[in-house]
């Protein structure tokens, strides 16, 4: 497991604010509201703030191309001006963003208190399924995959980063907990099918075996859209306990949460330092 170095951490409690919002398409709407919700935040001491996956685009893939734009566009460009003004780590959701290829990806940006952009991960695992009696969707026809762990360090610690269909895989969460992650964010839109079985077992079985805090936001529910988001955002801790869930509808949470609680949870099950390495081993291709 990755040694980070620790002696700039913070040792306060992080108190993380949760935006389950509507999808907002019009852009002086979703500025008014991000704007609104990052005041909230700072003013309540909140440290982060997290928005949804697709908080600004429809979650079809019809929309994905119209609703695309570069790194450094309009959505990209507000999100880390408010970060910057509102002196907080602003974790961007996702955006649809189009590379210089024209390829279309699902992507989520993390910006520090001075509006840097710190993380950047493209959703590695897309959203096909085809649900006996329940859902359809396929992602690939329109989306391209990413193909980067993505952790990046805070003075809270180091922080994970994965988008929705994501956290299905063991693989993904425990390659960042290896590289350090005391905290893993995921934007995610889960749906009606998938939500109720899933959304909360997902979130509590990574959190447990990666002794780690997961965190999922999501989009409020909206019954006439394409697609109906379960809502329920959720922070699960590394005891695999559920700290904090809302319902489904518009809601504006924070939770506080003690970072070092990772570290007391693997000193007392070493479930990650005892991994028998010399048997089987985990590792991640550059490509």
């Amino acid at each position: 497991m990755t040694d980070r170095k620790t002696d700039y951490l913070k040792t306060e409690p992080l108190r993380i604010a949760q935006a389950q919002m509507p999808v907002i398409t019009d852009p002086a709407a979703c500025r008014d509201y991000l704007e609104t919700a990052a005041e909230k935040a700072a003013g309540q001491k909140a440290q982060f703030l997290l928005l949804p996956e697709m908080f600004c685009c429809p979650y079809d893939t019809a929309s994905f191309p119209e609703y695309a734009e570069e790194e450094g566009g309009p959505v990209y460009t507000l999100c880390s001006e408010l970060a910057r003004k509102y002196g907080i780590y602003f974790s961007a959701g996702t955006i649809p963003e189009r590379d210089s290829r024209d390829r279309i990806y699902n992507t989520a940006y993390v910006f520090d208190p001075e509006g840097r952009q710190i993380a950047k991960h493209r959703k590695m695992h897309l959203f096909d399924i085809q649900v006996q009696g329940g859902q359809h969707f396929r992602e690939s026809d329109v989306l391209s995959a990413g193909n980067s762990v993505t952790v990046f360090d805070t003075v809270f610690g180091t922080f994970g980063l994965a988008v929705c269909f994501d956290i299905r895989f063991p693989e993904l969460f425990r390659l960042m907990a290896l590289k350090g992650a005391r905290i893993i964010l995921v934007p995610a839109a889960f749906n009606m099918t998938t939500g109720p079985g899933h959304w909360e077992l997902l979130f509590r079985s990574q959190a447990l075996n990666n002794q780690l805090f997961t965190i999922g936001t999501a989009p409020a529910r909206n019954p006439s859209a394409s697609y109906v988001s379960w809502g329920h955002s959720i922070v699960a801790g590394p005891w695999g306990n559920v700290i904090s869930q809302t319902g489904a509808e518009e809601d504006f949470r924070i939770t506080e949460i003690d970072p070092e609680e990772t570290r007391r949870a693997r000193e007392q099950i070493p479930a990650l330092t005892g991994r028998r390495t010399d048997v089987y081993n985990l590792t991640e291709r550059r490509i």
